[in-house]
């Protein structure tokens, strides 16, 4: 039993590394891929009001089974994360699930073969812990990603807008600019770059230019990017000067990273305080005081001989 045990271990940790690997490995053509499901069910188009269906192959089958048991608005904001945190592979839900369910799996059996001698209290207790950290610790690696996926497009929008009003002043076409811009901005910033091709390509695939900028805007969840799509609308829509509104709107954005940067300087100071409190004070007390409170023991020791 004890081997099968051993096996069974072993054969849920490998699972479990298959599926992080696949997971967070990148796809080849990403785009090619999103473009494709774009008919069949639009990636980012928030809830799905369908219900999922057998077969279709074994990752489509444990979705199916895991929404069956109640578990659909638990695979729909799990996926509306997955996409905002900008891991949008075909099969990334059903790779982040079986991760889930398989290191949920292998932490409960590890305590209860931890605990085996254990009284039933202490199994209890060991038990909870690992039902705890199996379902949270994974929610909270998937939110990590998200808020910085966030991040590293929100850094991004001054000067990626700076650069696209640059290039839509020398005349070129809306399509045309953000495509030399992503090309540009694709080693500096890759994740906003990736997300203006990906704009271009479902406009070039048939798609409304504002059905686009709509998912774009679903799939990062930032309110400066839906202010962004809302501008380009409107200024495609009445001729306005879009270069104009951009340079503006880019000085606007530069102007709130700044203020968001010194409302984290001026935090730091509170945030430091708990630290010092709790870790440098007391080692600074005893560094100080102990040996004077030694000295002192031992004159009075002397004395009282």
């Amino acid at each position: 039993m004890i081997i099968l045990y051993f096996i069974a271990i072993f054969a849920a940790l490998a699972l479990l590394l298959w599926s992080g690997v696949q997971l967070m490995q990148p796809t080849e053509d990403p785009l090619g891929t999103r473009l494709e499901e774009l008919q069949a069910h639009a990636m980012v188009s928030g809830t799905r009001v369908s219900k999922r269906r057998a077969g279709g192959g074994f990752f489509n089958n444990f979705l199916y089974l895991v929404s069956s048991m109640g578990g659909e608005d638990y695979l729909r904001e799990t996926e509306r994360s997955l996409t905002t945190s900008g891991v949008r592979r075909k099969n990334a839900l059903a790779y982040y699930v079986l991760f889930q369910v398989l290191f949920f799996l292998t932490l409960v059996l590890g305590m209860l073969y931890l605990q085996r001698d254990n009284d039933w209290s202490n199994k209890m207790g060991g038990l909870a812990a690992a039902i705890l950290l199996g379902y949270l610790l994974p929610q909270q690696i998937l939110h990590r990603l998200e808020k910085r996926y966030k991040e590293r497009l929100q850094l991004a929008l001054p000067d990626t807008i700076d650069l696209l009003g640059i290039v839509l002043g020398t005349g070129l076409a809306l399509d045309q600019a953000m495509t030399r811009v992503s090309e540009e901005m694709q080693y500096i910033y890759p994740e906003l770059a990736s997300e203006f091709y990906t704009v271009v390509m479902q406009v070039k695939a048939g798609q409304e230019r504002s059905k686009a900028f709509n998912q774009l805007v679903k799939r990062t969840g930032i309110e400066d990017i839906k202010s962004l799509a809302a501008m380009i609308l409107q200024s495609e829509k009445f001729g306005t000067s879009l270069s104009q509104a951009l340079k503006v709107y880019a000085d606007a954005l530069r102007m709130r990273r700044r203020l968001r940067a010194e409302t984290a300087a001026g935090k730091v100071a509170l945030k430091m305080t708990f630290p010092i409190v709790l870790f440098i004070l007391p080692v600074l007390f005893i560094v100080a005081l102990v040996p004077g409170v030694l000295s002192a023991l031992r004159d009075m020791r002397s004395m009282g001989r």
